[in-house]
């Protein structure tokens, strides 16, 4: 039997849209998502927490991988305005979702909407950081994938920002974040979830 997960590249769900406004890092916002995307009706608790802890900088170049309908790359967007941001997914309609959403929230000039499967989009591309909440739920070995790969694209003193869910395997992968950078810190915690980040230290 095969299941229409959020992380398909063509969900078959059929098409229901909903709206979202809601205020994210001082910024009132509107999404519009759809049946089919993770988290259609809320901004769930974890990319909420990460929103509103993340580290960005203005001039930053940003990854948000797994951008889904856009609300961590749109946040990182608003207060990057000299910056760029890479949002990619492998979900044809949360990209669908992502590039109106960042039109209808003025950064469409700002961000870079991509399709492809994890680091696919952007061989051969560095970032300032690369922020994420991955799909824990399609298993462990993504989520380690995403955790060992990134320090090939993250510059010298490069952070990777990424949540999880304490009781799913978070205390696991904060390790994991440990061995591939030699460092991990909490950067937030609240409602089971923890952001955590680690820096690509120079050699």
């Amino acid at each position: 039997m095969s299941f229409d997960h959020y992380y398909s590249e063509r969900p078959r769900a059929k098409l229901k849209l909903f709206k979202i406004e809601t205020t994210l890092r001082g910024f009132h916002l509107t999404f519009y998502t759809a049946s089919g995307v993770f988290s259609p009706k809320r901004i769930d608790k974890g990319t909420r927490l990460l929103i509103e802890s993340m580290i960005v900088k203005d001039g930053w170049r940003i990854m948000d991988l797994g951008t889904g309908y856009g609300p961590i790359g749109i946040v990182a967007a608003k207060l990057a305005p000299h910056g760029i941001v890479v949002m990619t997914d492998i979900n044809r309609r949360a990209l669908w979702l992502a590039r109106l959403n960042a039109r209808i929230n003025d950064v469409e000039e700002i961000v870079d909407i991509r399709f492809g499967s994890l680091y696919e989009p952007v061989r051969n591309e560095k970032f300032n950081t690369i922020i994420t909440n991955p799909p824990q739920s399609a298993g462990m070995s993504t989520c380690i994938k995403i955790i060992q790969e990134a320090p090939r694209y993250l510059v010298s003193g490069g952070m990777l920002q990424i949540v999880f869910r304490h009781s799913k395997g978070g205390s696991r992968l904060a390790n994991v974040m440990k061995s591939v950078f030699g460092n991990c810190e909490v950067l937030a915690s609240r409602s089971g979830y923890r952001v955590y980040v680690s820096v690509l230290e120079s050699e």
